[in-house]
């Protein structure tokens, strides 16, 4: 009995390790709350000045992007992991390109006048970057990607609700996976 209690902590323990090894769970969960909070702020902001709409929303991804950087960086180094270990690499390999065609197709919607679609397309391709970087991460941010390809979808074939969509997903969504995280996967 006892034997046979030892053999299923070992299974255990290589098991874990071997998740360890491929998943890479630093995704900052406060960080994500901060991002969403930014992001509510943001909303509210170009209700104010509707004018302003690209360059808010433009703002407030460059600070949720170094916020996320920095957050998982700290998180990392607290739960001693390498932010350039291959589960790290994996994730930032699937995660970043559909974020950089994101950066791509605003200037040329920008350009050719289509605003309207702007929150249709962030909402699509941020919901790829989750989807695809979760598959190296926990598994809640895979969930939240699919969130975010639903929310995209709808701000595409009904752009008028692109603006509440984008605060409902970037803003809601952030802050509610990332308390989730925060709870189940410390900080």
């Amino acid at each position: 009995m006892a034997m046979d209690r030892h053999a299923a902590d070992e299974l255990r323990f290589i098991r874990t390790t071997m998740e360890r090894a491929v998943r890479f769970d630093a995704v900052p969960g406060v960080g994500m709350i901060l991002m969403g909070t930014a992001a509510i702020a943001a909303y509210g902001a170009t209700r104010l000045m509707p004018e302003a709409w690209l360059t808010i929303w433009l703002a407030t991804a460059a600070a949720a992007f170094i916020t996320g950087m920095t957050a998982m960086t700290l998180k990392a180094r607290r739960g001693g992991l390498s932010v350039w270990s291959r589960p790290a690499q994996s994730f930032v390999v699937t995660f970043v390109p559909p974020l950089v065609v994101g950066a791509l197709l605003t200037g040329a919607l920008g350009t050719a006048g289509a605003h309207h679609l702007m929150p249709g397309a962030w909402l699509s391709l941020y919901g790829i970057a989750a989807l695809t970087g979760g598959a190296f991460s926990v598994r809640s941010v895979a969930v939240m990607g699919t969130g975010f390809l639903l929310l995209g979808a709808a701000a595409l074939l009904y752009a008028p609700a692109g603006p509440v969509l984008m605060v409902c997903g970037f803003g809601v969504m952030h802050v509610a996976f990332g308390a989730h995280i925060a709870n189940r996967h410390g900080g």
